[in-house]
């Protein structure tokens, strides 16, 4: 928790706790205010002394009104900005993930941390910079001046406050546990909640709705049944307080009286004892309002930590080496590369070599869970090495810069990703300079020009989250043209044809091999069809390289490619 509140502005801390110490020590005064207008002027019928002490006490709570302002005024600022500082560097973190990294925490986790952990720490912060430091000051001085009034009626307080002690520390006893696993169930709604979202077409395929909705409304009612239960118990707190508040009084006024009596007491100093009594038992309950949340805001403050902390396991080097943009000299060496997952038995990639110069096309295919979207994940180092290496353009992509690297690189991942705006926004995405002609150039290598025109607002077209207004194949070929509007000297497409039939998947190779001449192209794809023409072949089996070469040369010479090839095609189209 430490570790997160050192986050937030010293000064706007400061001026916080300056109004605040102003506030209390006016609110301090008052009640003794009070007791000099009882015995002084009521009871004497000085009326001069009534209004000009009564004159004194409005300024003093104009002034206690406008540090109250001050103090809630820097403590929402504060706690506002530590909460923007932390989604900020969350969201940084985890855009900095490796895919394992990410992988560890899931997508609704994060969402949880960023929103729902932190708005636990602002809350926690802006309390304790309101309430923290409100009730100890004003703890230790009513204590201090109710002495002064009566020394005697202190001794309610030895009832008063072991009371208020067992009754706080119950109460936490058993909210605490509860708290804290409301985190961990916050995090689960979440889950389901966006696997339904971005699984609504297989859920309603499956007519699994009422399967879904059942899975929903058990962690809802789990969690709705905690934060019921934690807040009954929480609930507790105000009526019991306000029945040791009650009793103090009748302690106070039934001693106090007696004492009256006796001549031992003065009635403006029993009230003005009354009310420092009733800011005492306050004290207590706003700290142990706040010992009630910092339990939950310290879980959500380790869950934020645990993302801040953790280490990235690919990093730039200190000294990395220059790299620009070669085009015509692009290579690309592959020299006994192996990758093995985290905590994975067996390498995922084995032995991996091969060498690749601007012009070639070089396609891998396999089975599934052969590798090959893991080879394309290498390249722009979304995941690193475990040995071997690979080179750009004659450099260790270790050594170079991630930015650097992937500005070198046009990359198309497995599930085509749009993002809400239009079609040129989109397009931009690529290349945030790239003119009018060059976004058509790009639609029109990757066959979406002709469906873009027919669109009533062209490259200004809508696209939807995640491009749900489009098809499948629609979505590939507008993911294609962003990754091709950038200049590049390797281009990726990580089996980013699967979804266009033959005829326009023929037509995309062919523009690629007529327009992309002075780059490297890298093809991942599960058709025999698809990577015919490739000047490089490799084959790959549970992470081998069981085959490499032309299509030609392996449908002579290679087993594992012929089985994929005739399963696929008939032998008269295959040659």
């Amino acid at each position: 928790m430490i570790k997160v509140v050192k986050k937030a502005s010293v000064v706007s801390a400061l001026l916080a706790v300056v109004f605040m110490a102003f506030q209390v020590l006016a609110d301090l005064y008052l009640p003794n205010m009070t007791s000099n207008i009882i015995d002084n002027g009521v009871a004497k019928g000085d009326i001069d002394y009534i209004w000009r002490i009564g004159g004194i006490m409005m300024i003093i709570s104009v002034i206690s009104i406008i540090a109250a302002f001050g103090n809630a005024f820097f403590a929402t600022r504060e706690s506002q900005r530590l909460g923007k500082k932390l989604r900020t560097e969350i969201y940084k973190k985890a855009e900095n993930f490796s895919i394992n990294k990410f992988g560890n925490y899931g997508a609704a986790s994060l969402i949880t941390r960023t929103t729902n952990d932190v708005e636990q720490v602002q809350r926690v912060m802006q309390m304790f910079l309101r309430l923290m430091i409100q009730a100890p000051i004003m703890l230790l001085g009513a204590s201090f001046l109710a002495y002064q009034k009566d020394a005697q009626l202190t001794k309610v307080f030895l009832v008063v406050i072991p009371l208020v002690i067992v009754a706080v520390g119950g109460i936490m006893y058993f909210a605490v546990p509860l708290f804290r696993s409301m985190q961990k169930k916050t995090d689960r709604i979440n889950l389901i909640f966006r696997e339904e979202l971005t699984g609504v077409r297989v859920i309603r395929a499956f007519n699994k709705e009422n399967h879904e909705t059942d899975r929903f409304d058990q962690a809802n009612r789990d969690f709705t049944h905690t934060a019921i239960k934690v807040n009954t118990i929480v609930a507790f707190m105000m009526p019991l307080m306000t029945l040791i508040m009650s009793g103090t009084n009748i302690g106070i006024t039934w001693f106090g009286g007696q004492y009256i009596a006796d001549m031992q007491l003065q009635v403006g100093n029993m009230i003005a004892f009354i009310t420092y009594a009733m800011q005492i038992l306050i004290s207590f309950m706003m700290l142990s309002m706040i010992f009630v949340m910092v339990p939950r805001a310290q879980a959500s403050a380790d869950r934020i930590n645990e993302v801040l902390e953790e280490t990235p396991d690919i990093t730039d080097k200190k000294q990395p080496e220059e790299i620009s943009l070669s085009k015509e000299e692009a290579t690309l060496t592959f020299d006994k590369v192996n990758f093995r997952y985290a905590d994975a038995d067996s390498l995922a990639l084995e032995d991996v070599n091969f060498k690749a110069k601007a012009g070639q096309t070089v396609a891998i295919i396999g089975g599934t869970g052969s590798g090959k979207t893991t080879f394309a994940n290498l390249l722009p180092r979304l995941h690193e090495v475990s040995s071997g290496t690979i080179r750009l353009n004659g450099h260790d992509i270790r050594n170079i810069r991630q930015h650097d690297l992937r500005e070198l690189i046009g990359f198309v991942p497995q599930t085509a990703v749009l993002f809400r705006g239009t079609i040129r926004e989109n397009m931009r995405y690529g290349n945030v300079e790239a003119s009018e002609e060059q976004i058509w150039q790009a639609l029109k290598i990757a066959q979406a020009q002709d469906f873009v025109l027919e669109m009533p607002d062209g490259l200004d077209s809508h696209v939807e989250q995640g491009g749900g207004n489009f098809s499948g194949g629609q979505r590939q070929r507008l993911a294609i043209a962003r990754a091709l509007i950038k200049a590049a000297d390797l281009y990726v497409f990580d089996d980013s044809f699967s979804a266009l039939d033959f005829k326009t998947d023929a037509n995309l190779r062919q523009a690629l091999q007529q327009e992309i001449q002075n780059a490297i192209k890298v093809i991942v794809a599960q058709r025999v069809s698809t990577i015919m023409d490739a000047d490089i072949i490799l084959v790959l089996e549970a992470g081998k390289v069981v085959g490499k070469g032309t299509h030609k040369e392996l449908l002579d010479n290679n087993k594992t490619y012929q089985e994929i090839a005739y399963s696929q095609l008939r032998e008269e189209d295959l040659k």
